[in-house]
């Protein structure tokens, strides 16, 4: 949620801002709203006042019929007020469901743009992996190493699911306790999160007012199958707040991750690319405002890091502002280099959502002179474990159909250099 004084004073930045991201608000209406919303106050507040003038002149009154004329005064002016506060809070509630309506403003650096066509490549890193041989896509070599299986998945539970097997199962955790190895004394507190929760929670992250149909939704309980573990870290911390010494505060989380892959029928159908279900490690950070930018790049330079350290080829996008989701004010991604489809595909993103997400969960900082004000949270992909182990495989294939083991992930393979067949 954007500052409301900052909407009273720059309606039209607002205005440019959301019309940035494809999204059209009503800013005059919600101007109305809060005009209505702050006469309410004042003539509530003006109400009170008389009310309690009244109350001391009564207390000193001897006359007894001017006293029970002041009395009846009182009491009737007591009904105007509860009518009136019944008003404040319609007022109040229907200003917040604006406000929620309009998203966090791309910061300035952000290129204004429609949609992902115009996400533009800021540096790549390693030129494309090259074979002397035609390579075989991930698919191909998961099937005939026996480490990936979809079609028994899609016996128990239908299209978009997969079981990783045998060395791709521990593939997935050597490279969990790679990330681990390399964030930790970063300073990430490692967390497993819940991964079902409430309304509240979700919609205080900005997931609801737009994009449900990706959620998976318990309608029994009013829970939420969290799409990344940020969505059940940010609001660990929910009306909370930090002193100045406590910041920055940095947490991986590793969690099982849902979307319903609504807009992507006909899309990646075969494989485990897109799927409803996969494990994600995330980095999550609680700063103070003016670091928050230096934190955005220090997110990215991690996530390269753990990429460059596996040997994958890959660049950098720039996200531009129609690409954007509604609690980002800047993105970045990184792809990874696919051979098999002679592109680059979508394994991590860094965001910072700026104070949004803050403002409503009430998450604060205390200043060292006592000032108190909403705090920037940011967010950041270690590994989307599935994307990465695509990477992986398809890029690390051998001639013969094995997996050479990248060796920042030896020490967690028990001994194994290579996947090849099970016997």
């Amino acid at each position: 949620m954007i500052d409301i004084k900052f909407l009273r004073e720059n309606p039209d930045a607002v205005r440019q801002g959301a019309r940035a991201k494809n999204v059209e608000v009503d800013i005059d209406a919600i101007l109305k709203l809060d005009a209505e919303r702050r006469r309410l106050i004042a003539e509530s507040e003006s109400i009170k006042a008389a009310q309690n003038k009244a109350s001391e002149e009564i207390s000193k009154e001897k006359d007894a019929a001017v006293r029970q004329s002041k009395i009846a005064a009182v009491k009737e002016s007591k009904e105007k007020f509860k009518a009136l506060e019944l008003g404040l809070q319609k007022a109040e509630g229907d200003l917040e469901k604006a406000m929620r309506l309009i998203p966090n403003l791309p910061r300035p650096d952000v290129k204004i743009g429609k949609d992902d066509s115009e996400n533009y490549v800021i540096r790549t890193h390693k030129e494309p992996t090259k074979f002397p041989f035609e390579p075989k896509d991930y698919m191909t070599l998961g099937e005939q190493l026996d480490i990936i299986d979809t079609d028994r998945a899609a016996k128990v539970s239908g299209a978009r699911f997969g079981y990783l097997k045998g060395d791709g199962a521990l593939l997935e955790f050597a490279l969990v306790q790679y990330a681990l190895s390399e964030l930790v004394p970063e300073g990430f507190v490692p967390v497993v999160p819940p991964v079902m929760i409430g309304e509240k929670a979700m919609s205080a992250m900005g997931y609801l007012d737009r994009g449900r149909d990706e959620i998976y939704h318990l309608p029994s309980d009013n829970l939420y199958l969290v799409g990344t573990s940020e969505q059940s870290i940010g609001p660990m911390y929910t009306d909370e707040t930090f002193r100045e010494a406590d910041l920055p505060l940095r947490h991986v989380g590793f969690s099982t991750c849902f979307r319903r892959e609504a807009g992507s029928y006909g899309k990646d159908t075969r494989g485990i690319l897109r799927v409803h279900q996969f494990d994600k490690l995330e980095m999550f950070s609680f700063v103070l405002p003016e670091e928050s930018d230096k934190e955005h790049e220090r997110l990215l330079a991690m996530e390269e890091k753990l990429l460059q350290g596996l040997g994958l080829p890959y660049h950098v996008l720039g996200i531009c502002s129609g690409d954007l989701g509604d609690p980002a004010a800047r993105k970045f991604d990184i792809e990874a280099w696919i051979p098999s489809q002679k592109t680059y595909r979508e394994t991590h993103s860094t965001s910072t959502c700026t104070d949004y997400q803050a403002r409503r969960l009430n998450i604060r900082v205390r200043r060292n002179d006592g000032r108190t004000e909403f705090l920037h949270m940011l967010n950041g992909t270690a590994f989307a474990i599935g994307r990465t182990i695509i990477a992986i495989l398809e890029n690390f294939q051998q001639a013969d159909g094995s997996i050479e083991i990248p060796a920042v992930l030896l020490p967690y393979m028990g001994g194994k250099t290579h996947i090849t067949k099970r016997k």
